[in-house]
């Protein structure tokens, strides 16, 4: 049984739709799989179907219901700004430490293959002390990072790689998800990563359901998954120096 922490170099840049897709596929190999997005900005209860917690909840096969957005994600804020400041225009604040006590006990009770997806990138500010990252160093699971593929996305991954390495945090891959509209090839930026970090894996978004790239994909990121370099077990590639 594993569980595992989705987090990005951003905001927007595609951690929901590597959830989404890995849950779909894992499923299909007869995995039993829950997901996780503890804490949202910019939700709007009126588009829920298309909100973060109700693409996870179409790919996990359940029901965009309130009471399932209410489960897999507790603190869910309008506003789409970093999440102190979304909670702070409502006159609330986060509870870190609750945060911390519900992604354990969903880590404690997980049937067989949990995934937490965090908010925003991996610094941006909980409340007016923590940062996702202190979130993820508490929980202490092993990572998937997801990045895009726009212009300036390697410096800002490798700077990521950099702040999680640091600090001793397990890396199991590093997915680039497409950026719609990017004038930088896919293939271009997976290969200048990889020169730093591995595994590093691409993930086409534009036409991919319809081509089954998605599929392939993720099936590749499957593979390496069951061997020993992405075991939770295993230290992170890290190629620096």
């Amino acid at each position: 049984m594993s569980a595992i922490f989705i987090t990005g170099t951003g905001t927007d840049v595609g951690k929901t739709f590597v959830a989404a897709s890995l849950i779909r596929h894992l499923r299909q190999m007869g995995r039993v799989v829950d997901a996780l997005k503890p804490v949202v900005s910019g939700f709007d209860p009126d588009q829920a179907a298309s909100s973060d917690p109700g693409v996870l909840l179409q790919a996990l096969g359940l029901p965009v219901t309130a009471k399932e957005i209410d489960r897999i994600s507790p603190w869910r804020f309008r506003a789409p700004l970093s999440p102190d400041l979304a909670a702070a225009r409502e006159g609330k604040a986060i509870d870190v430490d609750e945060v911390i006590a519900f992604c354990q006990t969903a880590i404690d009770q997980r049937r067989d293959i949990l995934l937490i997806e965090g908010a925003g990138g991996i610094m941006v500010p909980l409340d007016q002390d923590r940062t996702m990252l202190d979130l993820m160093m508490t929980l202490q699971l092993p990572l998937i990072v997801v990045a895009g593929s726009y212009l300036g996305t390697i410096s800002h991954t490798l700077t990521a790689l950099d702040a999680l390495f640091r600090r001793n945090m397990q890396v199991l891959a590093i997915i680039v998800s497409e950026t719609p509209g990017s004038p930088v090839p896919l293939a271009d930026t997976v290969a200048a990563i990889g020169r730093f970090a591995e595994p590093v894996i691409a993930l086409p978004r534009q036409k991919a359901q319809a081509t089954g790239k998605v599929g392939r994909t993720v099936a590749a990121f499957e593979r390496i998954f069951g061997g020993s370099r992405m075991s939770p077990d295993a230290p992170p590639e890290n190629k620096r120096g």
